[in-house]
This record gives structure tokens, C-alpha cells and sequence, in this order.
């Protein structure tokens, strides 16, 4: 599943960021890595941007970028 589908207060272990390089090493540098739990905090009204939190801090991203995160949900 990718990072959009979960709903807020869901949890994922990326799997994979499938996104053109630009955006992927943006979010590489921002420590969406794989192996890391990334967690839904927030979701705006209309569905965009989303808040997640990872490593510690918190990330506001649109739809569109998270799309490309593949994620395995966790507890």
C-alpha cells in the first residue's frame, strides 16, 4: 500500500519511495528512509497536505509526493 492510503494515527515501515529523483532524494534527505516508521499525525480537510511524523519530527507533504512511498502498515 502507499503512505496515502493510511488513515490518521496509522503507522508504516517504508518499503520503497518509487518517486522522480528530485522528489526522492527531497525526501531521502528529510529521512523518509527504508526501514523507517513513518505515522499519519494529521490529514487537512480536503485531503491535502498530510502530516507525518518520522524520526522524530514532523513533516507537512502533499498527496501527490506521498503516493510514491510504499509503506507496510505496523502497530
Amino acid at each position: 500500500m502507499n503512505l496515502s492510503e493510511l488513515r490518521k494515527g496509522q503507522a508504516g515501515r517504508v518499503l520503497k519511495i518509487d518517486a522522480i529523483p528530485a522528489l526522492r532524494k527531497r525526501l531521502l534527505d528529510m529521512g523518509v528512509l527504508a526501514g523507517e516508521v513513518i505515522r499519519v499525525e494529521g490529514v487537512a480537510p480536503f485531503g491535502d497536505p498530510i502530516e507525518v511524523s518520522v524520526r522524530n519530527y514532523r513533516l507537512s507533504l502533499r498527496k501527490k509526493e506521498v503516493e510514491g512511498i510504499l509503506v507496510e502498515e505496523v502497530e
